[in-house]
């Protein structure tokens, strides 16, 4: 499978050429555009659909995915998602995988697993409106960012504090806890809530802005509605 991404890192599209009975998965909502001969099935990645509308209702997203399988010929297929950023690929070999937050995932070859049962999701340990899915499987995972994205390496026993919202992924090797910021002042006016300590080895990927803060910021510039009566 052949892939650009372009028009980074702000307004990132993923461009994929498929060969003749390739396919991509990908997050529903996710395509820009397709060529005639790719043909589109839609399908629910836990299996049934009483436990995706229970995602739905405690992870705020679907997770319907759509599967795009070329024809005679080959295909190409555009994704982009909603978030102003970049959009990355993580090359996945063998059975150490990726923690990576379900809004952050944009696509993936139709070989790598995606665990939404894993209890880092189901538990909500990173917080609300943050739920992460472990990522296993040979093949190439694409992940979009709000903002630029940094890949930070991490050696053995090598600490990193990220906020919750800030953090895309990071290596199943690594480590990790999650706790507030400090007390309850630095919570309170540090505008900190939760963080994530990871410990190495292994990679994480943080983007740059963070979608709460995005939201807050639209927020204060939107009329009060007592003043718009």
């Amino acid at each position: 499978m052949k892939y650009e991404i372009k028009h980074r890192p702000s307004f990132a599209l993923l461009e994929v050429e498929l060969g003749p009975g390739e396919s991509i998965v990908a997050e529903a909502g996710a395509m820009t555009y397709i060529t005639p001969n790719v043909r589109v099935k839609t399908r629910i990645r836990e299996g049934n659909l009483a436990e995706a509308l229970g995602i739905k209702l405690f992870g705020g997203q679907s997770f319907f995915v759509n599967e795009y399988v070329s024809e005679v010929g080959g295909g190409r297929v555009a994704l982009a998602a909603a978030p102003l950023g970049d959009i990355a690929r993580i090359e996945l070999r063998g059975s150490e995988g990726f923690i990576v937050q379900k809004s952050s995932y944009l696509a993936s070859s139709t070989s790598i697993d995606l665990d939404v049962k894993w209890q880092g999701f189901t538990k909500g340990l990173f917080g609300p409106g943050v739920f992460m899915i472990r990522v296993r499987g040979d093949g190439d995972l694409f992940i979009n960012t709000f903002g630029a994205l940094e890949k930070l390496s991490l050696g053995t026993n090598e600490g990193l504090i990220v906020d919750n919202y800030h953090l895309v992924a990071f290596s199943e090797s690594c480590s990790y806890s999650v706790s507030k910021f400090g007390g309850l002042k630095s919570t309170l006016l540090g505008g900190e809530g939760l963080v994530v300590n990871v410990r190495g080895p292994g990679d994480v990927y943080v983007q740059t802005k963070s979608p709460m803060e995005f939201a807050s910021w639209v927020a204060s510039l939107l009329p009060s509605q007592r003043g718009s009566r």
